[in-house]
This record gives structure tokens, sequence and C-alpha cells, in this order.
């Protein structure tokens, strides 16, 4: 699993993120859910994302916003029963 995004923002308003997770998406083993913390902001859980088999690749991209500079974490839900995570750290 990857979380990538910029080691440093300008302003906190709109921060790229991307999360992969190496997977095959087979209905033997695919991605359940993804879930972003933001444990600096005032609502720490910042998204969650359902997918299947269908999804085809689990790669989510989007834009959030960042109250403070933070370490980022991100999980992913196997439909295995295991979780995978990465975290990063960035300036705003």
């Amino acid at each position: 699993m990857t979380l990538t995004l910029p080691k440093i923002a300008e302003t906190g308003n709109s921060v790229p993120l991307t999360i992969t997770v190496d997977s095959p998406m087979t209905p033997a083993d695919h991605v359940l859910r993804m879930h972003v913390f933001v444990p600096g902001n005032p609502e720490p859980v910042a998204s969650t994302y359902h997918l299947g088999v269908r999804a085809g690749r689990a790669q989510i991209s989007t834009q959030i916003r960042l109250a403070r500079t933070q370490t980022i974490l991100a999980l992913a839900e196997m439909s295995d029963g295991s979780v995978r995570s990465d975290a990063a750290s960035i300036v705003v």
C-alpha cells in the first residue's frame, strides 16, 4: 500500500492525495474499503471509500483540506480480513 502526497503544501485548502493498494482485485483477494485519517483536523476521518471486485484497480486520487502540519494515515481493509496501512507527513 502506498500513500502519496506532497512533502510541503503552500496552503492546506486543497492538497492532492493518492492511495494505491497492490491487489489483484479478484473475488478471492480484493480491497473492501480504504480510509483516510487526518488527526490534526477538527474531523479526523477525512474519507472512506468502498471498493469491490469490479473496481479493477485499488487506487483513489482526491484532494483534502488540512488544518495544519501533520501526519496522514491511510488504511485498506482487505477481503481476507487483514488491514494494510501507510502514513505520510506533510508541512502546511
